[in-house]
């Protein structure tokens, strides 16, 4: 009975025209919308930090299964990981190979003499600051 009461209270203030000023009783200076912000944020950050190792380990599980059909690893555990040397070599290789994939530019540079006016904007004169005697 009770709550049936209370929730017929609360669906009478936080009807459409009504919820702005309801939370604003509730929460005057903002401090629980604050807190409910970073919560959420937390937790999403959690979320997708749980998600990430372990995709790590379902690939290396899935790695290991089709390495065990094949016959290439006994079912004893081993390490299949790959050191960080080896990773670091592999896309230092892959880098410096699509850096010489672009075409062959000519070394051949041009250099013509253009008599300009006198500009006063490249005189280093004007850009030293004179000290008055």
């Amino acid at each position: 009975m009770f709550l049936v009461q209370v929730q017929e209270v609360l669906i009478d203030t936080l009807s459409q025209s009504g919820k702005s000023e309801f939370f604003k009783q509730v929460d005057p200076i903002g401090l629980g919308m604050t807190v409910i912000g970073y919560a959420i944020v937390f937790i999403a950050l959690l979320l997708m930090y749980v998600v990430f190792y372990n995709l790590t380990k379902l690939i290396h599980l899935k790695l290991r299964r089709s390495l065990q059909k094949e016959g290439l690893i006994d079912k004893e555990k081993k390490d299949i990981s790959i050191p960080g040397e080896v990773n670091a070599a592999i896309a230092m290789a892959l880098h410096l190979y699509f850096q010489e994939m672009h075409d062959e530019e000519s070394a051949i540079l041009t250099i013509n003499r253009a008599s300009k006016i006198y500009s006063p904007w490249s005189s280093k004169i004007y850009g030293l600051r004179q000290h008055p005697r």
